[in-house]
């Protein structure tokens, strides 16, 4: 899924404050963390509002591309202010704006990839504001390869070609589609379904859904990459499905980041994984102190789950035993067992395997698709 993040909600005036008091309090309720500010003089008459910096432009540049925006009021100061940080949809933060009397709500940035259009709806859903909307796929009420990616958490792989599909799309053409996963809901009429990733020469563009791919680009660690079948069709629009790996670890103490990123660099390559479809970490509790893991985690921005000798006794089977481990551990295999303990559901790919001195132990979650 979408990793949610942060709102930060901007008002100016004693009604628009009013609105922005109440908004955040509807999405911290909702569990989306948000902020709200508002000037010196209506911040203090708002009971959980922040009074804005004094240069509100560079204040917005820090947070830029990491939280979505929301303003209460003209859309032209929201316009002054974000304008030295916009540059690319697929990085720009989510930019919405309001009325202070909650008539109308306009995506006005990153409406797709970022999810302005979806945060509109919401705020529309909530306050009985009118949502404009005025992309040309949700105008013409057709299929967006950037929303579809988006609710079902994937990496759009070519930017420029997600853009030309969106275009064919409006102009009445017809996109193969191809997924290796399973898919729930009806499919949009603008898609026509492959059985395999090769029918999708028929078409001047096509969409290839898998769980796992090659890197982009190589040779890594001196080992030529395998080209996978899509990658050698033009106009063949690549989604990840992400996150949905689980990696479990084992170390010695005291093991720095850098060798640990570099075990899993090659485990990851020999299985056709993505970094960006990392979910967490996972390891035994007496790694929950181990800074190198715990510096891998933060890099990654993903979790790290431990858990106890007895809970990843209660995994059965596991491909590998190891004495040694069993008497320091209190359990023969830590990073299989670990994986498959924190995602019960999924199916283990990359069973105990070693690289660089470490131990790796890849798990991923079975998904499904919806439109």
């Amino acid at each position: 899924m979408k990793k949610k993040i942060g709102i930060t909600i901007i008002s100016f005036t004693e009604s628009g404050s009013l609105v922005n008091a109440a908004l955040k309090k509807r999405f911290q309720k909702e569990g989306i963390p948000c902020e709200g500010y508002s000037t010196q003089r209506f911040a203090e008459k708002s009971p959980g509002l922040e009074p804005l910096p004094k240069n509100i432009r560079e204040w917005i540049g820090e947070f830029w591309g990491k939280r979505g925006f929301i303003f209460i009021g003209a859309s032209g100061i929201a316009v002054r202010y974000i304008a030295p940080w916009v540059r690319d949809k697929f990085t720009d933060s989510p930019v919405v704006v309001m009325d202070e009397k909650e008539q109308f709500v306009i995506p006005l940035l990153s409406g797709h990839a970022g999810g302005a259009v979806e945060l509109a709806r919401q705020l529309a859903a909530w306050t009985g504001a009118v949502p404009v909307i005025t992309t040309a796929t949700d105008v013409q009420e057709k299929f967006a390869v950037d929303v579809f990616a988006g609710k079902n958490g994937m990496c759009i792989t070519d930017r420029g070609l997600a853009k030309a599909i969106s275009a064919a799309v409006l102009e009445g053409k017809k996109i193969g589609f191809y997924s290796s996963l399973p898919i729930s809901g009806k499919m949009p009429e603008e898609l026509e379904q492959c059985q395999d990733i090769k029918e999708l020469k028929k078409y001047s563009y096509g969409i290839a859904v898998t769980l796992r791919d090659a890197p982009a680009t190589g040779p890594v660690h001196g080992t030529p990459l395998t080209r996978t079948p899509c990658q050698e069709i033009p106009g063949i629009l690549r989604l990840y499905a992400e996150p949905g790996i689980v990696v479990g670890l084992g170390c010695r103490r005291g093991t720095k980041r850098e060798q640990l990123e570099s075990g899993l660099a090659l485990v990851l390559e020999q299985n056709h994984i993505h970094t960006r479809q990392i979910e967490a970490f996972a390891s035994i509790e007496l790694k929950k102190d181990e800074e190198g893991i715990l510096a891998l985690a933060e890099a990654y921005e993903v979790p790290f789950y431990v858990f106890s000798a007895e809970e990843l006794k209660t995994i059965e089977t596991v491909s590998s035993h190891s004495a040694f481990v069993e008497q320091t551990t209190g359990v023969d295999n830590v990073c299989e067992r670990a994986a498959v303990f924190a995602c019960q559901e999924g199916a283990l790919i990359q069973p105990k395997i070693c690289a660089d001195g470490c131990t790796y132990a890849l798990v991923a979650r079975r998904r499904s698709l919806s439109f």
